[in-house]
């Protein structure tokens, strides 16, 4: 009798067990696809930003947006999206716009994509995130110049310096003071003007990846107090 009873209970168990199998089964068939799907669409979506800005330039608003997809993109499916992504951005502008300005978009804007989707998916704090982004920013514009320096020959940091150079005579005279700038002091200002643009677009970027990825689903880590208050945020905020 209880060898009879434990086989009438063992069906009820095991049906179940289908049931939950069932359930599981269609989940797992659907995540690779969705999977490249959503990172074709990203990749197209970085590519298409950066290719209406080259064309039709509105300032720094779409700048802004253009290491936000595959950051984005890392946040959702992980480092491999991340750069699957990335070079498929790159070989769509080198279809698109040839493959200078593929390159030059590559480095540093979708590099920076997944750097920032690391750091942010790591729950680091915003100045570990703004302080290695800039690094590779300005890695990049040192980058720009170099390949310009190499495909056009036109040295662009002579201009630069040369700019500054007026800029600090023009704070000299200003100031009363007769001395000429050193060239360490142009160069360093120069490298200087390079880092801090860098940081306030990172600054911008995570600002506007803190709103847009936050309604998205999924969030970046809490900025400072002080930028929380600064905006008026409704969410939770941390101090």
């Amino acid at each position: 009798m209880s060898d009879f009873s434990s086989s009438q209970a063992d069906p009820p168990i095991e049906r179940s067990q289908e049931k939950q199998d069932n359930f599981l089964e269609p989940h797992l068939r659907t995540a690779p696809p969705l999977k490249m799907v959503e990172t074709a669409f990203l990749a197209s979506a970085a590519s298409l930003i950066y290719f209406i800005n080259y064309y039709f330039p509105l300032g720094p608003v779409l700048q802004i947006f253009f290491p936000v997809p595959i950051a984005l993109l890392y946040l959702r499916w992980g480092n491999r999206a991340a750069w699957m992504a990335a070079l498929v951005s790159g070989l769509l502008l080198s279809v698109l716009m040839g493959p200078t300005r593929s390159i030059t978009y590559v480095v540093p804007y979708a590099l920076m994509g997944v750097l920032l989707g690391a750091v942010w998916k790591r729950r680091s704090p915003w100045i570990v995130s703004i302080a290695l982004a800039t690094l590779l920013g300005a890695f990049g514009v040192f980058f720009r110049l170099w390949l310009l320096l190499v495909l056009s020959g036109e040295d662009l940091w002579v201009y630069s310096i040369t700019q500054v150079t007026n800029l600090l005579e023009w704070a000299f005279l200003k100031l009363g003071l007769l001395a000429q700038p050193s060239v360490f002091l142009v160069e360093a200002l120069a490298i200087a003007i390079v880092f801090v643009n860098n940081i306030l677009y990172l600054f911008a970027v995570h600002l506007v990846a803190w709103f847009l990825l936050d309604r998205l689903g999924n969030p970046i880590p809490r900025p400072p107090y002080w930028v929380q208050v600064l905006m008026d945020y409704e969410g939770d905020v941390e101090t």
